[in-house]
């Protein structure tokens, strides 16, 4: 096994190398100038955005910016953003808990959710309950994020004024009315990435339960006298989790790729946000640094899949 997963990470490094290469020359030709702001500001002369350009690095090829932002990378430093003018660390560092906390509180109740529903449509296979949980899921994960955002506020937001329509990301919980407000404003947010992951993992879960359910191993422990409950607990659904447990792992930096929309939809002051504002000002820094963390989630919860499905199931083996 630590042959196996030191293999991995060798093989990461230069996965990675190439990731941020090509991100960094698609941001590199396309088409935006950083400097854009000060072009139609008149009181700016030409002489001293040219000496901005330079200070930024910008007048250089964008190979050589490459090796450099590379390099600094390797010493922890992200460098500078092109509007803030503040450390890209401190940008992420500033959004990053608005984000965890409306992704990491939806992906959990979306698991919760989706698991035992995913059972019991494949216990009552054909049933009502299963008919109705298939409806809903195959809904919740056709259906687009931006969709279903729009939807659920003009419904509760709009229609019925339960909730805010705009996240406020300058709440600060002090006492009973913020936290009640600070829930209130989390919920549709969360509610768009529920109703999608539930959907794909409920799913996920009835198909990998029915398969095992046809297997040999079931009948026999029914042969035995075991009920059905004892069955379905201790032998089906322990053997179903398998890959259930390595896709909710593959499934983590998607749903923060998933939060962009979301985070947009309802002015979540997160990642997402970031993103989109640093893409639309042609902010290389900024994106950069996060495209490199989604590319990195995603190498390191892949690895941690791979690793989890030789953990959880023993007829896997790692050379």
């Amino acid at each position: 096994m630590s042959q196996y997963i030191l293999r991995r990470v060798l093989i990461s490094v230069p996965t990675l190398l190439v990731i941020s290469f090509v991100i960094f020359a698609i941001l590199a030709l396309a088409p935006g100038d950083p400097l854009a702001q000060f072009a139609t500001n008149p009181a700016i002369p030409e002489s001293t955005r040219e000496r901005i350009r330079i200070s930024l690095g910008l007048d250089q090829p964008w190979p050589v910016r490459y090796v450099k932002w590379l390099a600094s990378v390797a010493q922890g430093d992200w460098g500078i953003s092109f509007n803030t003018k503040a450390p890209v660390v401190d940008l992420i560092w500033q959004r990053l808990p608005q984000t965890l906390q409306v992704v990491g509180i939806a992906y959990l109740i979306a698991v919760v959710l989706a698991i035992p529903i995913g059972i019991i449509s494949a216990v009552k296979q054909y049933s009502v309950f299963d008919q109705i949980a298939t409806f809903f899921a195959f809904v919740g994960f056709s259906v687009p994020s931006f969709f279903t955002g729009l939807l659920l506020m003009l419904i509760f937001a709009i229609n019925l004024g339960w909730f805010p329509i705009v996240y406020q990301g300058s709440l600060r919980v002090t006492d009973w009315e913020s936290f009640t407000q600070q829930v209130r404003q989390m919920v549709l947010p969360i509610a768009v990435l529920v109703v999608q992951q539930t959907g794909a993992l409920t799913r996920f879960m009835r198909s990998s339960m029915l398969d095992n359910l046809s297997l040999d191993y079931v009948r026999t422990a029914r042969a035995k006298g075991l009920s059905d409950r004892m069955v379905i607990v201790r032998h089906v659904l322990a053997n179903s989790l398998i890959p259930v447990v390595t896709l909710i792992a593959l499934g983590i930096p998607t749903i923060f790729a998933g939060a962009i929309i979301t985070e947009n939809l309802f002015r979540v002051n997160g990642l997402g946000q970031l993103l989109i504002t640093s893409i639309n000002s042609s902010d290389t820094p900024v994106v950069m640094a996060l495209t490199f963390i989604f590319a990195t989630l995603t190498v390191i919860f892949n690895l941690i899949a791979d690793i989890l499905y030789g953990v959880l199931d023993p007829r896997v083996r790692y050379g």
